[in-house]
């Protein structure tokens, strides 16, 4: 007769390589990470996203899923809000929002519903400067045509904390350059219409964008609409023929505090237009896996030839530079801070 102590230490020993097994099972297998784009389907972030879910899975221990779910509205805004507050803190959400929602953090919006500094900061694929571009066959053939004009040119804009918006804003402040702000389209592909159908003469976009997909590629290419000013600190080899802001900051003679202060404010290209998050107080070990795969992704050679088809190039933060960033550019003093209420129109 086996002894009861035996059939113990029999069950013990078998429980051992179990227990092991099971410890050793990736958390991500078998699991879907669901990735929220807070623009329309077919917007640069849309693109981006949907790239990201045919790569980063296989740099993930246990290749999991990915699902796309478009959230659209107030510049990212209900995205980053949802991701923030509606999802469970477990490494299943990512979301694609916009670089400066910060600032809506800093104005007291009071559509904010998160505190910048702690998403999950996985990474951005690029940090790129602006440009802002007019339809060529508008009135405004030059900044100095803007500068005096009776009716400013209309831009379009999804809302504050994009770029659409504050960029013009930026422009007159410094410069003095005015335009009228048409908020509200949902994403993209609504102010592309916008701007073929004439409702709108201009846009503020990444460079990036401008040269990375449809239509304004096609738009540049024909001459459908020409760039007039861009953000970098040095002109980009791609616009050289358009001045910076600060060249034109320069020709005429902008305050040095608002040079300061502009120089504030275009800190935001250090998180890009497109950076990558995750819900607050996502285990610390599990953020280390998305920020390592996501860093993997974009050295694989897949992922790059398919970024390098689309023209798309890559200038990449990582997620412990951009969580760094977020702590810096919340604090800022009061007077910072009534300088970006008066530019936001706040």
């Amino acid at each position: 007769m086996i002894q009861r102590s035996s059939i113990l230490a029999l069950l013990i020993s078998l429980s051992v390589p179990l227990s092991s097994s099971l410890a050793q099972e990736p958390f991500y297998k078998g699991k879907t990470i669901r990735f929220f784009v807070g623009y329309l389907a077919g917007d640069s972030h849309d693109q981006w996203a949907r790239t990201y879910s045919r790569h980063m899975g296989r740099h993930i221990p246990g290749n999991p899923d990915f699902i796309v779910q478009n959230m659209p509205g107030a510049g990212s805004m209900i995205a980053a809000n949802h991701v923030y507050n509606l999802t469970k803190p477990d490494g299943l959400t990512l979301g694609s929002i916009s670089g400066a929602l910060y600032y809506a953090q800093l104005t007291g919006r009071k559509e904010v519903k998160f505190d910048w500094p702690k998403f999950a900061w996985v990474g951005t694929p690029e940090r790129s400067a602006h440009l802002l571009f007019m339809r060529s066959d508008a009135p405004y053939k030059s900044l100095d045509d803007i500068r005096s004009a009776k009716e400013p040119p209309r831009c379009s804009a999804t809302g504050v904390g994009s770029s659409g918006y504050d960029i013009p804003r930026l422009l007159d402040d410094t410069l003095g350059l005015k335009f009228n702000i048409v908020s509200g389209y949902p994403g993209g592909a609504e102010q592309d219409l916008a701007i073929e159908r004439g409702e709108v003469h201009c846009r503020a976009i990444t460079i990036d964008t401008f040269f990375g997909r449809e239509p304004f590629v096609t738009w540049h290419k024909k001459g459908v609409v020409r760039i007039l000013v861009q953000t970098s600190r040095v002109r980009d080899r791609k616009v050289p023929d358009a001045p910076t802001i600060f060249e034109l900051m320069d020709r005429h003679k902008t305050p040095p505090e608002k040079r300061r202060l502009a120089a504030v404010y275009l800190g935001v290209i250090g998180f890009g237009i497109r950076p990558i998050v995750s819900t607050p107080n996502t285990p610390a070990d599990r953020v280390k896996i998305l920020r390592d795969a996501y860093a993997r992704m974009l050295a694989d050679p897949e992922f790059l030839s398919e970024t390098k088809k689309r023209g798309w190039e890559l200038n990449p933060a990582s997620g412990e530079e951009l969580e760094a960033l977020a702590k810096e550019v919340v604090d800022q003093p009061p007077e910072v801070i009534a300088w970006l209420k008066k530019l936001l129109g706040k």
